[in-house]
């Protein structure tokens, strides 16, 4: 089970924020947890105290004296006493994540039905992933992590403050678009170039946060390119902080299942090709038979001349459709099959598969050009490696009259540097970044520059 594609679990900040860690304290007022939101198991939420409204003074609640009545003037030394216990009470530190959890095990603890090492095993927590802390019953924490709710040795969580420290190290940032169309701009100012925008209600990881601005990634890179980024105004987006979290045992089945059902459907297209191109070299291999053959029986150059023309055509004809189709350059010229819809329901077999900058492996994991390439080579269609390159092939189409298997690709600063494939209704799957995986987003989700057919 790859811990890369465990489903994540959000911790929703408001965008102004700050989380710092080691001995500093966190820059929040509070946060309570909830139960389920959308598909993620935890919600952390800021929010500021509402038991408490004295003014607050560099962290420290200072309160108002109240007058004395007249003639119950109480002693000044018991006064001080009393002041001082009850702001030693009002000063004893808590944790901003009291009630959360993250596994430290060196790789998953088991979540069990019962505080029993003996007992049910529900699901796994795995190292840096969240849950939320119910109770605790001696050495055992009752925990609820995504759909799973069971028992833990405490041993295997870091609690309240030890949280903190491991914010930056377990938890992605992201920033969600709160407006129509926002700027994305080179630097972290308004004179700054603008990159390219992004629409309301798409999240990307932060980066680095500065001045009241944010950096973004868009995309990773693809092989020798660098990524993608660039910087909005923090006003314009809110910030939340995700973390993995637990997956049950049934989820932990269904995932085997997806990964084998997208193995399976990668070596049945791969078996299809190469059926596709032997009968392809038979029937060449065929033609140059006859071609030979009524050569041989001629007893005339003129017979001879006009076998050999016949076998020029041949050939020509036979190479022209291995061109036409495209066929996949290291397996020889075969003829593709399959159209743009078929090419598109493919790809988004491998929805969730990895990113891995340089690669070509659908399964194993790829860049956003290598994605492209190796889904179109299993229909036996050849395209450049790199998304400069594959802009170039096929038939240019606009944007408004996009099919499914069209490529639409992005650029930053006029150069083409990502790729993805269309897949009806306005959107489009693609290999992003190693958070992300092979996903799926709106067409828009930065400035299209420009789209391709390959296959009508």
């Amino acid at each position: 089970m790859k811990k890369a594609v465990i489903i994540k679990a959000a911790a929703v900040f408001s965008a102004t924020a700050v989380i710092a860690v080691g001995s500093n304290a966190l820059d929040m007022s509070a946060v309570s947890l909830f139960g389920e939101c959308g598909v993620a198991g935890i919600s952390l939420s800021l929010q500021q105290y509402t038991e408490n409204t004295d003014k607050v003074d560099n962290g420290l609640v200072q309160t108002a004296s109240a007058e004395k009545p007249e003639g119950k003037a109480a002693p000044a030394a018991e006064a001080s006493e009393e002041q001082q216990k009850e702001t030693l009470k009002e000063e004893k530190p808590v944790s901003e994540f009291e009630n959360v959890g993250i596994s430290v095990a060196d790789n998953y603890v088991n979540i069990r039905k019962k505080p029993d090492t003996e007992s049910e095993i529900l699901g796994k927590l795995y190292r840096g992933a969240a849950a939320t802390i119910l109770e605790t019953k001696g050495e055992w924490v009752k925990i609820k992590s995504g759909s799973v709710t069971g028992y833990i040795n405490a041993d295997y969580l870091a609690i309240g403050f030890d949280v903190e420290e491991l914010v930056d190290r377990y938890g992605t940032k992201w920033a969600e678009v709160t407006t129509t169309t926002l700027k994305v701009r080179e630097e972290p100012s308004t004179d700054a170039v603008t990159l390219t925008l992004i629409p309301l209600g798409e999240s990307y990881q932060v980066l680095k946060e500065k001045d009241g601005w944010v950096k973004i990634l868009l995309d990773e890179g693809e092989e020798g390119e660098e990524a993608t980024t660039g910087w909005v105004s923090k006003d314009y987006v809110d910030i939340r902080v995700e973390f993995e979290h637990a997956i049950s045992i049934e989820e932990e089945e269904a995932e085997k299942r997806r990964e084998e059902e997208a193995r399976k459907a990668e070596e049945e297209q791969l078996r299809k090709l190469e059926e596709e191109r032997r009968k392809q070299q038979q029937s060449s291999n065929s033609g140059s038979s006859n071609s030979g053959s009524n050569s041989s029986n001629s007893g005339n150059s003129g017979s001879s001349s006009s076998g050999g023309s016949n076998s020029g055509s041949s050939s020509s004809n036979s190479g022209s459709s291995g061109s036409s189709s495209s066929g996949s350059s290291d397996s020889g010229s075969t003829v593709g099959s399959g159209s743009g819809a078929d090419i598109a329901a493919y790809a988004q077999k491998f929805k969730g598969n990895p990113y891995v900058y340089g690669g070509t492996s659908l399964t194993n994991g790829t860049d956003c050009s290598g994605f492209t390439q190796s889904v179109y080579k299993h229909f036996g269609i050849s395209i450049p490696r790199t998304s400069a390159a594959q802009s170039g092939t096929g038939k240019k189409v606009s944007l408004d009259s996009l099919k499914e298997g069209d490529l639409v690709f992005y650029a930053k600063n006029g150069r083409v540097n990502h790729v993805a494939m269309y897949i009806g209704g306005g959107q489009v799957i693609h290999a992003s970044s190693p958070k992300t995986g092979i996903k799926i987003s709106t067409l828009r989700y930065r400035t299209p520059y420009c789209a391709r057919r390959i296959v009508e």
